[in-house]
């Protein structure tokens, strides 16, 4: 190993030698039949960001990311000679970590084997053109065809070959480049041989700013490379085996990384420690390595380090190789899950980005786009803009087209100037529940809470975190208001129009088929409206615990006088009002069917099915009839028209989440509605065992939402998503520990049912989950094959995904579940 690991230095250029931080699919912990020849490992380059590399067996991809402040990939294709995938196994586990002023490497190895190979489809980029490289098929497509340029980027530069020549040469001058043919050079890579063994792969950013190479490799005794203008082959000597070197180089800036003492509270960190310190007893005294105390252990470590991963001090990631980028919803969800095991720090971290982040209007930033597809969109404004001034100028508006041209060149002076996406409805209600919960947290004194919001949310504007705070609670009060003032369905919080009939799908499940094309969905107003709501007044008491009343409020930012707001924080009672007249929203999304209705609509959802599936769930069916009682759940989404779209779904677990745990029989009753919505077995409901429960079912709503879904399966009845789980499983145990006191005792015996029914549920999601293999995936799915169900691994899902990583609370939050709550 020693010389192995002296050979690689040797080939790499010297640099110190990095293990895996984690690897996918890790035997004893993972189902590795389940990944489908998909495996993946994770390093630390010099500056501690993320590097991942993955390999799709299925396709011959290879992709390795760069979670930094860029967001960036450098991939390619492996097939074998018939054009058929090939998968290179692993070369040397460790990697190689190297900088030098200005760039950071990874050297990692590949075992090629002794036939040829034809390596292609190399894209070097953002990993957002990776992502919608591979949505859209293209590397499945034939080697040696045009290259996959994002049609933005053409654009710009159609743009510019339209301006006159003097001025073009101005706004080449801030791209970096002299012609737009030099431009043009760099929308695709270049592959040159350096040396029969060396081939490198490079291709700069657009604005010239920031380039990416990629090397590749042989030991010249064992193969050699021939080289074409878009395709490689790697040609081994006879009877030799060739190990391929892949070198990837940055020059684009490193993020500063978080360490487990700043994430974890010390609670937290000392029952890791307890659980590692017990695996290790466990394999000292001779335990397999099966043992419950040893994988416990291992996959505690695996989640701390997957959060490491994600977290860096400038932002939260959202997951691993998909989303290495800051989203909202993602970070203050995950605020809400790991509150029991995150320091204060990451509170006021998440508030803060969000806040910084924070339109002019009060919403919350969705997405952020940073380095190639910030280009790719601001190329788009480019356009726009060059458009206005062609137009103008055409129309001799002189004055018009001198501003137009002016922030043309605004653009390019900064073309990977970071964009952020509004356009999703949820995430401004939810700010409000993640402050309210950090106002209100006893482990943050008064001094730090002011001190914090009367920091600087960014250093351009000066505002304070504060102002930034009020201005998005004005447009929660704002966007509220229709519905507190008369409660009809057309006043609910509604999704925007999408053109041609439909709704975006602007909450959580925002794939294109993801709420039925529903208008109004449930989530939003049964959810996270009216716990946005009561959140503003615990926020407003609490401002006026730290000393600000109304007119304090309003001096900091008086363009808020007159709004809804104003009249909440002067008149609290009509706060009130509207929290109560939100509280009755579930009415408009009830739906109860007869069981001879439910037993139709499902029969003819299954007839629809392919033959093998059908028959399968036609005998589940069967043995898990709708029951004697009419069928009831909360609909996933009101149609345009105010009317339910009959799909069950997970998104009731959000409101037991948030939701105080109920007093009385009614409270409890309706809690278990909804647990008995999603423990009941599919195709009635959404559980499958060894799987888990899927996100949505569908058979109760019309044939065009089953279409709809399984051409768009994201959130279909084909998946399980991880962070429904995890929300499930902590609502599940904070109400049982919740029903019991210090001394183990029922606070209310009336309870027991209820508390052992949330008990029986909680076991048999956890089971069922475990069983998958699968359970700290963002999403996994199944198929049916030879007469059972098969979890198998999602193919667009993230391996590291900053919400499935909450598990690691929900570990924390079961294992203080009393004892005696447990059955123990």
């Amino acid at each position: 190993m020693k010389l192995l690991a002296l050979v690689l230095l040797l080939q790499t250029g010297g640099g110190p030698s990095a293990p895996p931080a984690l690897e996918f699919p890790e035997p004893g912990l993972d189902d590795t039949v389940a990944y489908q020849g998909y495996r993946t490992r994770f390093y630390r380059d010099a500056a501690g960001n993320a590097f991942q590399v993955y390999v799709d067996g299925r396709s011959g991809r290879i992709v390795s990311l760069w979670a930094d402040a860029a967001n960036e990939s450098l991939a390619f294709t492996v097939r074998d000679t018939a054009g058929r995938p090939a998968a290179p196994a692993w070369g040397a586990r460790d990697a190689v970590v190297s900088s030098a002023p200005g760039t950071r490497s990874v050297s990692y190895r590949l075992a090629a084997g002794s036939a040829p190979l034809d390596l292609g489809l190399f894209m070097l980029g953002s990993m957002r053109f990776e992502r919608d490289f591979q949505y859209a098929e293209g590397h499945l497509r034939p080697f040696g065809g045009p290259a996959f340029i994002p049609d933005e980027l053409v654009r710009l530069i159609a743009a510019l070959d339209r301006l006159p020549p003097v001025e073009r040469t101005r706004h080449l001058a801030l791209l970096r480049a002299t012609t737009t043919a030099e431009l043009r050079a760099r929308l695709e890579p270049t592959i040159t041989a350096a040396d029969p063994a060396t081939v490198v792969v490079e291709q700069p950013s657009l604005d010239g700013r920031d380039r990416l190479r990629l090397e590749l490799r042989v030991d010249p005794d064992d193969a050699r490379f021939d080289v074409s203008r878009r395709t490689v082959r790697l040609l081994p000597a006879p009877g030799r085996s060739a190990t391929l070197t892949v070198t990837a180089t940055t020059t684009a800036k490193a993020l500063t990384p978080l360490g487990r003492e700043q994430i974890f509270d010390p609670a937290f960190l000392a029952f890791y420690e307890r659980a590692r310190a017990a695996g290790d007893s466990a394999l000292h005294a001779g335990a397999r390595p099966d043992d419950p105390r040893v994988l416990r252990s291992r996959w505690l470590e695996r989640q701390v380090r997957g959060v490491e991963l994600v977290s860096y001090r400038e932002k939260l990631m959202a997951g691993l190789p998909n989303f290495a980028t800051y989203f909202g919803r993602d970070d203050m969800l995950s605020v809400l899950l790991m509150e029991p095991v995150w320091t204060p720090a990451m509170s006021e971290a998440v508030i803060g980005a969000v806040l910084r982040k924070l339109a002019p209007s009060g919403e919350v930033s969705h997405e952020e786009s940073v380095g190639g597809q910030a280009i790719r969109e601001n190329a788009l404004t480019y356009d726009s803009l060059v458009a206005v001034y062609a137009a103008a100028s055409d129309a001799g508006a002189r004055a018009r087209a001198a501003d137009a041209l002016a922030r043309a060149r605004d653009i390019l002076r900064d073309l990977q100037a970071v964009r952020e996406n509004y356009r999703m409805v949820d995430d401004e209600f939810q700010l409000p529940v993640v402050v309210a919960r950090y106002l209100s947290s006893a482990a943050v004194p008064a001094a730090r809470q002011r001190a914090f919001l009367l920091g600087a949310a960014s250093g351009a504007s000066g505002e304070s975190r504060l102002v930034r705070l009020l201005r998005e609670l004005a447009f929660v009060a704002a966007r509220t208001a229709p519905y507190a003032r008369a409660q009809l369905a057309s006043n609910l919080v509604g999704f925007p129009a999408a053109g041609q009939g439909r709704w975006m799908s602007g909450s959580w499940r925002d794939s294109r088929a993801g709420y039925g094309n529903g208008r109004f969905a449930m989530d939003v107003n049964v959810v996270w409206a009216p716990a946005a709501l009561r959140s503003l007044q615990t926020i407003v008491a609490r401002l006026r615990a730290l000393g600000y009343d109304a007119d304090a409020l309003l001096r900091q930012a008086p363009e808020l006088r007159g709004s809804v707001l104003e009249r909440y924080l002067r008149r609290p009672e009509t706060l009130a009002s509207a929290v109560a007249a939100w509280s009755g929203t579930a009415r408009h999304f009830q739906v109860a069917l007869a069981p001879e209705e439910a037993r139709r609509r499902v029969a003819a959802k299954l007839a629809w099915l392919p033959e093998e599936e059908r028959a399968f769930w036609t005998a589940r069916a069967a043995a898990h009839p709708p029951g004697p009682g009419p069928l009831e759940f909360l609909a996933l989404a009101l149609d345009s028209a105010g009317a339910p779209i009959a799909i069950v779904n997970t998104d009731p677990g959000m409101r037991l989440l948030l939701s105080a745990p109920p007093s009385d029989a009614a409270g409890r009753e309706a809690d278990l509605r909804d647990v008995r919505a999603l423990l009941r077995d599919y195709p009635v409901g959404l559980f499958i065992d060894s799987v888990g429960p899927v996100v949505a079912n569908d058979a109760y709503a019309p044939p065009a939402v089953w279409d709809a879904f399984r051409s768009d399966p994201y959130h279909s009845p084909r998946v399980v998503w991880g962070r429904e789980v995890n929300v499930l499983v902590s609502a599940l145990a904070g109400r049982i520990r919740a029903a019991y006191t210090e001394a183990c005792r029922l606070r209310d015996p009336r309870s027991g049912p209820y508390v052992r029914q949330l008990q029986a549920a909680l076991d048999r999601v956890a089971a069922a989950v475990d069983a998958s293999g699968l359970q700290h995936h963002e999403l996994w799915s199944y198929r049916v094959e030879g007469g059972r169900v098969r979890p198998i691994r999602y193919g667009a899902s993230s391996d590291v995904q900053l919400w499935n990583l909450t598990d690691l609370a929900v570990q924390f939050v079961l294992a203080r579940v009393p004892r005696c709550a447990l059955g123990t």
